[in-house]
């Protein structure tokens, strides 16, 4: 068993906190399947304290089976910070994660986020006063550096390892890069090196199994964080494990499990349909005739034509050994990765 301050994970692979995906029902999905800890979506410190409905949300978590709960938090101030932690933890969050790799701009213009590479002091006093503010271990997700010019990893590491940090992310790309180019996987391996005693999650460019066993062997990280491959697939970390992939029966009974879950905790019918669209198009991912199935789905408003479409689509539906590329310039997966 690994360890994480004071828990025990039962395997290396973690689901990525990603915008707009993390949320209940799929993390719980993850949490079957075999991810060994499963962090929300970045929380705002500001709508936390002001009891956004919105933002209050997204902390609805499922205690049966979301063990150990991790919310993930942004914001730049390290009061705002401590004070949101400790409205987190009496929401039932048993461990906090730091944002501080988002390199949206909206984020880093409040000093969140990205923006806190190029300030280490105040980001370990952000470890600090969320330490100090609610008793649970804060762990922190980092990029290599703000640009190429400023790749300051391991003076961001040092100082928030100083502050208390039980565990550190590291996404080896630069603010500047966004998620283009290829992710610097030697970024991890110099991390585990100069800061052997602090558990590390690698990430970045995991788009496999095989790609989740190469980075950690090859790294020497603790753990793995898998985002982009989870999309639609959550059966990922099942496979890690030994498992098999999906059947197309047992694929469209989840896809309508995750949608009839998603519903209910969205609670707007129409908005419940908007927003899975792009789980809709992850799902059918990799399948034939899944182009025609998105267009078909963005066209669809009632939750029981979306049930009956899915239904008619997953069922049958079978890989696509076509090899035809542009099913993976139709899918946005960008969009969720904060």
């Amino acid at each position: 068993m690994l360890r994480l301050g004071p828990y025990s994970l039962p395997n290396p692979f973690v689901l990525a906190p990603m915008a707009g995906v993390s949320e209940m029902p799929f993390r719980v999905l993850a949490f079957r399947m075999g991810a060994a800890l499963c962090p929300t979506e970045l929380v705002s410190s500001q709508g936390l304290m002001r009891a956004n409905q919105r933002t209050l949300m997204y902390l609805r978590f499922d205690a049966e089976v979301e063990k150990p709960y991790s919310l993930q938090l942004y914001g730049g101030d390290p009061e705002a910070m401590g004070l949101a932690a400790a409205v987190g933890k009496s929401h039932g969050a048993q461990m906090l994660d730091i944002n501080m790799g988002c390199p949206v701009k909206k984020v880093t213009k409040n000093g969140a986020g990205s923006a806190l590479l190029s300030d280490p002091e105040r980001a370990a006093a952000i470890v600090r006063a969320m330490r100090e503010a609610s008793g649970l271990p804060v762990t922190c997700k980092i990029r290599s550096g703000w640009d190429a010019r400023t790749r300051n990893y391991l003076q961001m590491a040092a100082a928030l390892q100083e502050a208390g940090c039980a565990g550190l992310a590291i996404h080896p790309r630069t603010r500047e890069q966004g998620y283009s180019g290829q992710a610097d996987w030697s970024v991890i391996t110099d991390l585990k090196r100069h800061f052997p005693e602090l558990p590390l999650f690698g990430n970045g460019d995991v788009r496999t199994p095989e790609d989740a066993r190469r980075m950690l062997e090859t790294t020497g990280c603790d753990y793995v964080m898998i985002g982009r491959a989870a999309l639609g697939n959550p059966w990922i970390f099942r496979e890690l494990a030994g498992g098999d992939a999906p059947s197309p029966e047992e694929r469209c009974a989840l896809v309508l499990e995750h949608f009839h879950a998603h519903l209910a905790f969205v609670g707007d019918p129409l908005g419940a349909v908007r927003s899975f669209r792009r789980h809709l198009g992850w799902y059918a991912h990799g399948l034939a005739g899944a182009a025609a199935f998105r267009a078909r789905a963005n066209t669809l408003d009632a939750p029981e034509a979306v049930a009956d479409a899915v239904r008619a689509f997953f069922s049958a539906a079978d890989s696509d050994r076509s090899g035809d590329s542009s099913e993976e310039q139709d899918v946005d997966y960008r969009a969720a990765l904060g």
